[in-house]
Formats: structure tokens, sequence, C-alpha cells
């Protein structure tokens, strides 16, 4: 057991992952020489060699393109956005061919596929670099979105894609690549996709999210246990697919719910969150449901980002809201 942060564990179960299953190949920008722009691959073209560990052109739909060819005939690609505000420049690929493939070829092919993309906010990026556009990967059908938010997290769950034989869009958050850190086995192991982390127990509101917002969402839940506000938190981890009997059975527990997330609020996968509590828990809601996101505008300059993005104070006032207290 080992105390990694974030973009340790990626690299040390990319390695590993590479070592076990020789099918397995790195595409990217920058990823081979200079071991990506995160250093996330330092090192692996070294030891895996340029066949494995391969240097793209800044060309996002190519390195995705050239990813279905080689996941179609066989092999296990892992492709590295350098953000996911970039696929976008994919997304024909990744909707229209990555995530119906095997739909579309009636099960002839599958898309043992991942595409990495670092997202989120706090690290004053230029633009287009931090947007959180989950919600739109969410509704290409045939696409899991894994979304971790701890170190242990980022190493099983991506174990977990690339062995997967259906592809996956990983999502990493960058401000969690150096700042998160959590003891990280060092024997192999996956975390299952569809299977919530409740992060911590309460009584009064459940606090429901995803990637970089679980830090936000714990933190505040710890600061109003001392007010005598009792917060579960779940981190939802994966989005496709979703643990619906998780957030059901939180929901339940508590009566009250507030959703935290870094996309912009109107059809953010929230929405999606806030359907299916209404669907699966509606009798025992005992409030509306919260929300804090980003507000609806495109993503600011780096200056007042901190003012876009859900803070601790923001997260406190939504609970204290649900609970009544405001």
């Amino acid at each position: 057991m080992a105390v990694l942060n974030m973009v340790e564990a990626i690299r040390q179960t990319l390695a590993d992952e590479m070592a076990r299953d020789g099918r397995i190949l790195l595409l990217g920008q920058d990823i081979g020489r200079n071991g990506g722009v995160f250093r996330a691959t330092d090192g692996l073209q070294e030891r895996f060699g340029e066949d494995r560990v391969v240097d793209m052109p800044l060309a996002e739909a190519v390195i995705v393109g050239a990813s279905v060819g080689l996941a179609a005939s066989g092999l296990r690609p892992v492709a590295e956005l350098q953000f996911l505000g970039f696929g976008s420049q994919a997304f024909h690929q990744i909707e229209g061919q990555v995530a119906r493939m095997r739909f579309r070829s009636q099960g002839r092919y599958g898309m043992p596929l991942v595409i990495r993309a670092p997202f989120g906010g706090n690290v004053r990026t230029p633009e287009l670099h931090s947007d959180a556009h989950e919600a739109k990967y969410v509704n290409s059908p045939g696409l899991k979105v894994a979304m971790p938010a701890s170190a242990y997290d980022a190493r099983g769950l991506l174990a977990e894609a690339i062995r997967d034989p259906d592809p996956v869009l990983f999502c990493e958050p960058l401000r969690g690549y150096r700042r998160i850190k959590d003891e990280v086995p060092d024997a192999d192991y996956t975390v299952p996709f569809g299977q919530a982390r409740l992060v911590r127990d309460g009584t009064d509101v459940a606090v429901i999210a995803w990637s970089a917002a679980v830090t936000v969402a714990a933190e505040a839940a710890a600061q109003l246990a001392a007010d005598g506000i009792s917060c579960a938190v779940l981190d939802l981890r994966t989005l496709v697919p979703l643990d619906v009997r998780a957030l059901a059975e939180v929901v339940a527990r508590t009566g009250r719910a507030v959703v935290v997330h870094e996309a912009p609020m109107t059809a953010g996968f929230g929405a999606e969150v806030i359907a299916t509590i209404q669907e699966e828990a509606f009798w025992s809601l005992e409030a509306p449901i919260g929300r804090v996101t980003a507000y609806d505008t495109p993503y600011p300059i780096a200056s007042v980002e901190e003012h876009y993005l859900p803070s601790i104070e923001r997260v406190k006032h939504a609970i204290r809201r649900v609970a009544g207290e405001v």
C-alpha cells in the first residue's frame, strides 16, 4: 500500500496494464517523448517502445479515428485527449463510431477502447481546457463514462476500463492530479463500474457529486457537521452505468438531496440525477432537490473561475436551504 496522487496512480496503472497485455497501446499528442502534458505517461515510451506509446499529431479526430481501427482489429488502444474540451474536435468519431460500433455491426466488432481526458477548473487554464462536457458524452449510447474522484478509484476504474470489451470515456480532474492523494494498493485490483462510493454517511441531507466536486461536497459536509447538520456524500464514480440503487437508497435515508457538479446547470448530468431520484425515491423526499453547478455561460477567464465553479460556501448554502435552515 502506497500513498499516491492521482496522476501517479494513472501512470502506474497504464504501465501495469501494458505489461500484462501486449495488445494495449497508447496514442496521443506529446505522450511519448515528453511523457504527456501532465506527465501521466512519463517513461512509458522508453519502457515499451515507440510502437506501443505513439506520439500523434495535434488532431483529435485522427487520434480517436485511428484508435477505432486499432480496436476493431483486435488491439486495445488507450487514447489521450489533452483536455476534454478538445473532444469536440473528435465528437463525430466518438458519437458516430466509437459509441455505436458494436450496435451498427450487429455485434461483429467490439470497441475495447479507452479515451482518457483531463478536465475541470480552478487550475487557471486557457479557454476550452477546463469545460465539463460529460453530459454530451453520456447522451451517446454505447459509451461508458467514468469520473474518478480519488487516486484509489483512478487506478481501479482505469484498470476496469482498459479490460472492458466496450468503449469508455475516462475523465480525470485536473486539480486532482497532484492535490488528491490516498492509499493505493500495490496488488492488482479493479473498481467495478456502476457501483457508487459512500464517502461519508449522514441522516439529514444527501449530497451527490462526481470527480473533483466530490472533494468540495465532502469538505462542505464536514464543516456543517459542526453545526449539527448530518450530510451523506455519495460519489457516483461512473455516470454510465449509473448506480441507481445507491442513489435511491441514500435519498430514501435522508429525505433531502443536493447535486453538485462543475458543468453548467442547464442539461447538465445533475438534471438526470434529479430525474432518477424523482422516479426512484419521490415518496421519500421532504424538500425540493437542490443543485450547485457552474453558471450557464461559457467558461470564464482564469481570474474569475473560482466564482464560476461550485465552492464550499455555495454547497453549504444549498444544503442549509434544502434542510430548511435558510
